[in-house]
């Protein structure tokens, strides 16, 4: 059963990816959902991230020893203000190191 799923959704996530990028097929998106799916990036990011920065032990941790939200403020402030991925990072990182915990 887990083999068939697997397989179900390799192809429907190949048949999706197909569509939209092979040029000679008529299939072209509006704006009004080309405008809806840049939306889909920051959502899906935020929905990876947030879990990770607050939930430890499975209870919500707004503490500010959590070396988590420091790194996330660190790497928030430096892609508002640089807008570059790889400053954003090592930001980051450094916020996260800095706060006291050293893995």
């Amino acid at each position: 059963m887990t083999f068939i799923t697997i397989l179900l959704l390799a192809a429907i996530t190949f048949t999706t990816r197909y569509l939209f990028l092979e040029g000679r097929l008529p299939v072209r998106l509006g704006p009004n959902i080309k405008q809806l799916l840049s939306y889909s990036a920051p959502a899906v990011l935020s929905a990876i991230c947030l879990p990770i920065i607050f939930v430890h032990d499975e209870q919500f941790n707004w503490a500010t020893s959590n070396p988590y939200l420091w790194g996330g403020v660190a790497a928030t402030i430096a892609a508002y203000k640089t807008s570059n991925v790889y400053w954003t990072v090592g930001i980051g990182v450094c916020g996260f190191v800095l706060s006291g915990s050293y893995f």
